[in-house]
């Protein structure tokens, strides 16, 4: 069975947070399931691209995946505000899975307590919120949670993706055909 992956979009996501380790994770033969938060399948990011989700997230939010992943954005505030969100967190979270959030969005992780004690990154426009950011690492992982700063290091975080759910030599290879 293929590795299964819950990307949730939320109004206002970054597309190149969003996209790129998407695109990365199905180059690795992942199952990514794009979701959007609200009831309409169209979603908007903050550069007005559009993108038609796979599902909604109240289709999907009884599931489990092997990742959970959140873009960043001016849509976390969104993320934020839906209980679900931090329910799908928690829950992936007791179950072992992964949990990945770039950008604004470890703050969610934040938010559902995950982040306490642990080591992470964010964008430095929500440091205030993170005191324990490692504001000069690209991506970080903490045992089973993974994070990172912003657009410029969404191929980094992707290629961190699949080396975690599927291995290093996947990582390298799919970088070296990206020319990474």
């Amino acid at each position: 069975m293929a590795t299964q992956v819950l990307a949730i979009f939320a109004e206002g996501f970054e597309e190149i947070e969003a996209l790129a380790p998407i695109d990365l994770l199905r180059r690795a033969g992942a199952d990514v399931t794009t979701a959007a938060l609200g009831d309409n399948i169209h979603v908007t990011g903050r550069c007005g691209v559009t993108l038609h989700a796979d599902t909604t997230l109240a289709a999907v939010e009884t599931k489990t995946f092997d990742l959970l992943f959140l873009p960043g954005g001016p849509g976390v505030k969104h993320l934020r505000a839906d209980p679900r969100v931090a329910d799908l967190i928690q829950r992936h979270d007791a179950a072992g899975k992964w949990l990945a959030a770039i950008c604004a969005a470890p703050t969610t992780l934040n938010d559902a307590g995950l982040l306490l004690g642990r080591r992470y990154t964010a964008h430095f426009s929500v440091a205030n919120e993170l005191p324990a950011i490692l504001a000069d690492e690209r991506v970080v992982a903490d045992g089973r949670i993974l994070t990172s700063r912003g657009a410029g290091t969404a191929i980094d975080f992707g290629l961190m993706l699949v080396e975690k759910l599927f291995s290093p030599e996947k990582a390298a290879e799919i970088g070296r055909a990206i020319c990474a």
